[in-house]
């Protein structure tokens, strides 16, 4: 996608649009001890930018024993200058980051800022920049226009902290003015013994192959039209559980118009180099909440580097681009820029056939709980509010019945009760329903994200993480995940569990925090 892309929509936003939304509450007074308290909306175990501003998140890469996780970011956001750079973190569990600046520079050619793309590790020096040169392929616009675009290269001698321009001219240059031909995904392709490119082109996703990352050659392309211009191609292979060998295909794509999510879509299926052939024509998604986009997917490694060929990490931009400019933060912190948990991913067989992404937040969580709080198991009809009180935290549990309608949890509650997310099962699906909360959507539009739930089961298992601004909620080990940016008031910090129509029992009900 392109860094900060939407010019018209972006270049008129300012913090004054966050602070209308929070002095209008849906049904209760501001509280006077929001004001006092703004300075701390910034999330506390979830990565954010450190000012201005963040969106697309981009392939982090495994060098000298840390993740290098690079990200679209612009420093002069609060001026209304638009454009960005790549910014550069540091991990080694993916919790925790370290800031190390811009790594891409943006402005330094005629063709401006620079917008999404992938690195790369370049061990057998095929670009010529030497054995193990870091390459970024990257999407900007010939001559700093606005009305086509392409593949410009960048490359780093110093393990990815610094990237110099490989001259002005594309290495894959536009097809045409007004095109789509934007956020390359380079990977290597091993079997062949050369790079594949994989590039968003409307609804299209376009194959290129490449010997040394800089002369590409046409090899085929996807077609899915129905979910708008798919954005942020991704192109993986992950093996089973059972041993079987799946090549993964994602997009970004926003399916909100016939009722499907505005995330990541994926298909599972076979690529032989040039073609990708999917299992089944319509995609499945890695995400069914409103905020979960531009998201990408990365190689799980050891701490000696070995790949594990049966996970892949994730990691996905809090926010749509139905209302990227608000949010709390850039009033009460001078940010606007926060991400997902990250998230791992494995393949798993389907009850009806076929293979799904399940998915996890990262096993690194575990070594920064602060705090346990066990409570149980808790029997609920109607509601039951607990003891417990946060604003950043996870809670499990599983919730079993003999017949009901629906169950689940209250979170972020307000002292009134008036006040609070809700999150679990009703009927055939799962629900996040934010809209009994400060929210960025104002539309009222995308305020309950659905998923499939067969209530005959009489069981679920609920996983949901919950943030100053976001609520991650998985369902039944990751079956289906929902992600939304929330903005509850500092205040609001109840916790409970509710049922409709019914009796159930929340078993091992367990509350965490961490310290990061």
């Amino acid at each position: 996608m392109r860094g900060m892309s939407r010019r018209a929509l972006l270049a008129g936003t300012t913090a004054g649009g966050a602070a209308a939304l929070l002095s209008a509450p849906p049904a209760a007074a501001k509280p006077k001890a929001v004001a006092a308290s703004c300075a701390i909306y910034r999330a506390a175990y979830h990565f954010t930018v450190p000012d201005a501003w963040k969106n697309d998140p981009q392939r982090p890469l495994w060098i000298d024993g840390e993740y290098h996780y690079y990200y679209l970011y612009n420093a002069d956001y609060l001026t209304g200058a638009v454009g960005t750079a790549w910014r550069l973190a540091t991990t080694s569990d993916l919790v925790s980051f370290t800031d190390r600046g811009i790594a891409v520079p943006k402005d330094t050619t005629v063709n401006g800022d620079v917008w999404s793309g992938s690195a790369v590790v370049d061990t057998h020096d095929t670009a010529g920049f030497g054995a193990g040169a870091v390459i970024v392929i990257a999407t900007m616009s010939p001559g700093g226009g606005t009305d086509h675009q392409a593949q410009f290269l960048y490359y780093s001698t110093d393990g990815g902290r610094t990237f110099t321009h490989h001259g002005t001219d594309p290495v894959l240059p536009s097809p045409g003015a007004g095109a789509d031909f934007r956020d390359p995904k380079v990977i290597r392709d091993e079997d062949r013994d050369r790079w594949v490119m994989a590039l968003a082109e409307g609804t299209k996703v376009g194959f290129y192959h490449s010997d040394d990352l800089k002369s590409w050659t046409y090899a085929g392309s996807y077609v899915k039209e129905g979910i708008g211009t798919l954005e942020c191609p991704d192109l993986f292979r992950i093996t089973a559980g059972d041993g079987t060998v799946k090549w993964v295909l994602g997009v970004s794509a926003n399916g909100k118009g016939t009722g499907l999510p505005n995330t990541y879509a994926y298909w599972t299926g076979s690529f032989d180099g040039s073609t990708f052939s999917a299992d089944a024509a319509e995609p499945q998604w890695l995400d069914h909440g409103w905020d979960w986009y531009g998201a990408v997917t990365f190689e799980k490694r050891d701490a000696k580097g070995a790949l594990d060929p049966s996970t892949r990490y994730a990691i996905g931009w809090l926010n749509n681009w139905d209302y990227p400019g608000t949010t709390p933060t850039i009033d009460c912190d001078g940010f606007n820029g926060t991400d997902s948990v990250v998230r791992e991913v494995t393949l798993r067989p389907g009850a009806s056939g076929g293979y799904y992404l399940a998915s996890r937040p990262v096993s690194g969580l575990d070594a920064h709980v602060s705090r346990t709080v066990n409570l149980g198991d808790v029997t609920v009809n109607g509601t039951k509010v607990l003891d417990h009180k946060g604003i950043s935290y996870e809670i499990t549990t599983e919730v079993t019945w003999d017949q009901l309608t629906g169950a689940g949890v209250q979170l972020r509650r307000s002292p009134d009760g008036v006040r609070h997310i809700d999150a679990g099962v009703y009927g055939d699906f799962a629900f996040l329903n934010r809209r009994n909360t400060v929210n960025p959507d104002s539309s009222g539009k995308w305020q309950e994200s659905h998923s499939p739930f067969d209530r005959s089961a009489g069981t679920v298992k609920l996983r949901i993480l919950v943030d100053r601004t976001s609520v991650e909620m998985y369902v039944d080990d990751g079956r289906y995940v929902h992600s939304s940016e929330v903005f509850p008031y500092l205040v609001d910090t109840g916790l409970a569990l509710f049922t409709i129509d019914g009796t159930a029992v929340f078993r091992n009900t367990v509350v965490r925090e961490f310290a990061v």
